[in-house]
């Protein structure tokens, strides 16, 4: 877990990703007085207790050619929903994929996977392979495409300087009523 102000700063400088550079940690080490060791045991100290799960890299989808998302919503059984969720985020073409509480009378679906393709057919296509491959064709579903985009980064949960003000271990919120597959 997170042992001091400076974990956080570290988190705080990673999250939106690493500088550009010839050595990315040593510049983020200096911006938070660490040394480019330090960072690095930390980095893999905060990935061995789970805090961080993984690096990733955001791709800009609809520069490459990408300009068809879409939001595929399922009312899966609470009993399966599970199960249906781990099958379909294996799966290359899905993105995304949570579960999400039902609003009954107003919202029946629990399961929500992203979909990207080049076109709209070609997610129908993916999408309809999915189902075909899962048997999910049974199961109410949506397809919600995105019309237009404002914005696109991976999520980031600390400020720089947050925290480093009282002396106290800041926290990153940890609840989240959803469930992630994948």
């Amino acid at each position: 877990m997170i042992e001091d102000a400076k974990d956080f700063a570290l988190i705080a400088a990673v999250q939106a990703g690493l500088p550009v550079a010839a050595r990315p940690y040593a510049l983020i080490a200096e911006k938070i007085g660490l040394t480019e060791g330090q960072v690095l045991e930390r980095l893999q100290r905060l990935r061995q207790c789970g805090l961080i799960k993984r690096w990733g890299v955001v791709v800009q989808h609809r520069a490459l050619g990408y300009r068809a998302n879409a939001m595929i919503v399922m009312d899966i059984p609470d009993s399966q929903v599970d199960q249906v969720g781990r099958l379909i985020s294996r799966y290359d073409c899905v993105n995304l994929c949570y579960q999400r509480p039902r609003y009954p009378g107003v919202w029946p679906y629990n399961l929500y996977c992203m979909i990207h393709g080049k076109s709209r057919d070609a997610v129908w296509v993916q999408w309809q392979h999915l189902q075909d491959e899962c048997q999910l064709q049974a199961y109410p579903f949506e397809m919600l495409f995105s019309a237009r985009c404002f914005k696109q980064r991976g999520a980031q949960y600390a400020r720089l300087n947050q925290g480093a003000t009282n002396g106290a271990n800041p926290q990153i919120p940890t609840s989240n009523p959803v469930a992630a597959y994948g």
